[in-house]
């Protein structure tokens, strides 16, 4: 790693007068098929049960989908009810915590259910910052064609118009929660691009802007009348003789028994996947991240979008070995850091899309043979951090890019001076629950924001569009879950639609060896596992 280090310092003048040049539409299209992951043969395969039966998906989460449930639905008492709620909100993250914000301001009754603690999700882990057009040069319209670009030309068009749409009063909103974003000298608020950006539209908050989020929903919904239950993730959803979404039945992490909730709607914001590792990738995702709302909805007779693509983030950490897989905010290579090969050479322009990005580091350490090798047997690029200060002065790092200094000083790397080591990591879960603009699924009573739902970003996400969308939809699903409440009527708590699928699992020949949802990921060895 030393010799690569001083090639790559022995191009670095060179390099700052280079001017890369973009991807055509047709190099990027030959990347993406050759290279990234999505394309790989034999690692997806089509669903046999389902609403969305015959599409493709990856294994890993066909697993979950062809699983049985945790709950024997003839022989759990339902009579029962411990919580009633008019909106109960899953999953204690950006859209949940907006959700309940919202749907508590219009009247209703809130209560929100999470895995882990409030906050303890992807929001809280998202470094690099969120879009919004307010600036004067820029507009809603030139957002939306960023967003559609992005996503392949595959996104639903009335999902990205509620995304750019709703996100200057999203900004003005977090802001009057007390939010602190980087600001001028004169107050107005600092904006960076982002890959795939036309415009300057990222606003941040260092480059911990989700944890800023994160922080300031969290503490707001405490300050409310919201009830909370804390380490008791949804194992099922309830419906009634009609299919509506009447509530759901969550466990006890700790105590291990089951509690029925009953509620006029629903919303679920369990957000991502990226624990399910597919493909063996390493993940940027929190420790509950298992694609639980997917499964539940999917059970309950919703269908899904775009579950054949994955977002792996092109910058994942690969050496030291105690960080493989977390994050490096793409606000490092915004500032200015060369992405290098084990030849000292740039080989990409260091902004093009995700996917192109990931695809293109992947061909670098396979087909090329120009990674750099770790000391733990990985393949890598550099990253080459010490020339944002050469490009914007001395103390640019400390100052911009706090968290990721912090993350690679406990390891001794100085990254002012070194460069880092990066390989793709599996970061967001493109597709997911189909949604309406008002987060409406196909079951009614059922709301979905955030990462678990589907449509919005198409095949690619770009930066800074994961943190606005949890709180885009995250609010849309509060206002309308809590306007259906005025109305709702259903009929007695069931389990139908689990015997329904229970049934077509057996139909399909599917045998009772896997229970889903995953709740959370078990990185024991085999052998010292307690079940099969």
């Amino acid at each position: 790693m030393a010799a690569s280090i001083k090639r790559l310092e022995a191009t670095r003048d060179e390099r700052k007068k280079q001017k890369m040049p973009r991807l055509t539409p047709e190099d990027k299209s030959g990347i993406l098929k050759n290279f990234h992951p999505d394309y790989k043969q034999g690692t997806m395969r089509e669903l046999k049960v389902g609403p969305s039966r015959g599409n493709k998906t990856p294994h890993e989460f066909a697993n979950l989908f062809e699983a049985y449930g945790r709950i024997e639905p003839d022989k759990f008492d339902l009579s029962k009810v411990d919580y009633e709620t008019d909106v109960l909100i899953i999953g204690g993250g950006g859209a949940g915590a907006s959700a309940a914000l919202v749907a508590s301001e219009h009247g209703a009754k809130v209560l929100i259910a999470t895995k882990l603690r409030l906050g303890d999700a992807n929001t809280m882990m998202a470094q690099g910052g969120i879009q919004a057009a307010d600036k004067e040069n820029d507009s809603p319209t030139m957002h939306y064609v960023d967003v559609v670009g992005g996503g392949g030309y595959h996104n639903k068009p009335e999902l990205v118009n509620a995304l750019v749409s709703d996100a200057p009063e999203v900004i003005d909103w977090l802001e009057n929660l007390g939010m602190m974003f980087d600001k001028e000298k004169d107050g107005r608020m600092v904006t960076i691009h982002g890959g795939g950006t036309s415009r300057k539209r990222m606003h941040t908050a260092k480059d911990y802007t989700g944890g800023e989020i994160m922080k300031t929903l969290r503490d707001e919904v405490r300050n409310r009348d919201i009830d909370i239950l804390e380490f008791m993730p949804v194992v099922e959803l309830l419906t009634d003789e009609d299919g509506r979404c009447t509530g759901a039945i969550l466990f006890n992490l700790e105590t291990e028994d089951y509690k029925v909730v009953r509620a006029k709607t629903t919303i679920i914001a369990t957000g991502g996947s990226g624990r399910l590792h597919v493909q063996g990738f390493p993940t940027s995702n929190h420790y509950g991240a298992t694609a639980d709302g997917l499964v539940l909805a999917y059970r309950a007779g919703c269908q899904l979008e775009f579950m054949d693509t994955i977002q792996y983030h092109p910058t994942g950490a690969i050496f030291p070995e105690q960080i493989v897989g977390l994050l490096v905010t793409e606000k490092v290579r915004g500032l200015g850091a060369h992405l290098v090969n084990n030849e000292g050479k740039r080989y990409i322009f260091e902004l093009e899309t995700r996917d192109v990005e990931s695809a293109a580091i992947i061909r670098e350490c396979t087909d090329r043979k120009t990674g750099v090798p770790t000391p733990t047997g990985h393949f890598g690029i550099w990253l080459d951090t010490p020339l944002i200060e050469e490009l914007h002065g001395e103390g640019t790092i400390l100052k911009q890019l706090p968290a990721m200094y912090r993350q690679y000083k406990r390891f001794n790397i100085e990254i002012t001076k070194e460069p880092i080591l990066i390989y793709p990591t599996q970061h967001y879960q493109n597709g997911g629950i189909a949604i309406n603009e008002k987060c409406e699924t196909e079951v009614p009573g059922l709301y979905v924001a955030g990462e678990a739902s589907g449509g919005v970003h198409g095949r690619n996400r770009l930066m800074g569009n994961s943190l606005l969308d949890v709180l885009v939809f995250g609010r849309r699903a509060g206002i309308y879950a809590a306007q259906k409440v005025k109305d709702a009527q259903f009929g007695k708590l069931t389990l139908n639609h689990v015997k329904k699928y229970h049934k077509m699992l057996e139909e399909a020949g599917i045998a009772r060896e896997r229970a889903a949802p995953m709740l959370l990921p078990d990185y024991r060895r085999q052998d010292r596992r307690m079940g099969p």
